[in-house]
């Protein structure tokens, strides 16, 4: 029973499950046909390639999306923190293969949740099915309109100008903001050379554009 309220303290805080209850958690857990896997930094979770037939969570540690090309470079597409999902978009394609990998950031534990089972009422017809449902047409959507940023950001033809689209994507309404890349994480995502990306990062700052400490920015 610990173990489930601890599943639930984490999967509450995702907008799958947003309105359902802690008292339905369990047995909503269940029909899911839920599992759980640890893995070390590093490690494989998906291959590119492979069918998707689950719902990804984060349960500790993190993980990372990441795409490499036929000459092996790599490109991190987003990052994974605790809570949040991935693998609702192939899977809902009816089982299409992953265009990219999953690894682990850390020592990571995952949960994996049957998809289909999430879209599909079970015999019980728990009430909390036709929630899951509209939860996980939100999440689509919303993960598309990521996808649309990340659009954006490679569109821009310098990388000073994809420095600035993606910290006012970071940033919000506010001036101080972190990011949750390191310097070669952030410059793999945003396809740039991290020579150049650190030069031009120096340079925007000695223009008085910017300021920073690690991952730390503050536009100014």
């Amino acid at each position: 029973m610990n173990r489930i309220l601890e599943i639930f303290d984490v999967a509450k805080k995702n907008p799958l499950f947003l309105g359902v209850a802690c008292s339905d958690f369990e047995r909503m857990l269940n029909c899911l046909s839920p599992k759980t896997a640890c893995y070390k930094k590093d490690d494989v979770i998906l291959m590119s390639g492979d069918t998707v037939n689950f719902v990804y969570l984060v349960l500790s540690g993190g993980a990372k999306l990441v795409k490499e090309d036929a000459n092996g470079n790599i490109t991190i597409i987003v990052e994974l923190s605790v809570s949040e999902t991935f693998g609702e978009a192939f899977a809902c394609a009816a089982a299409s293969p992953s265009s990219v990998s999953l690894l682990a950031s850390d020592d990571t534990e995952i949960l994996f949740m049957n998809y289909k089972k999430i879209i599909t009422s079970c015999t019980a017809a728990c009430p909390f099915h036709a929630k899951l449902i509209e939860n996980m047409l939100k999440m689509i959507a919303k993960k598309t309109l990521i996808l649309d940023q990340k659009i954006e950001i490679l569109s821009k033809r310098t990388t000073r100008e994809k420095l600035l689209c993606f910290f006012d994507i970071q940033r919000g309404a506010g001036r101080i903001f972190t990011i949750p890349f390191n310097r070669e994480e952030l410059a793999c995502y945003l396809c740039v050379d991290r020579s150049a990306m650190s030069n031009e990062l120096c340079k925007m700052r000695d223009e008085g554009l910017i300021n920073f400490q690690k991952n730390r920015f503050e536009i100014l």
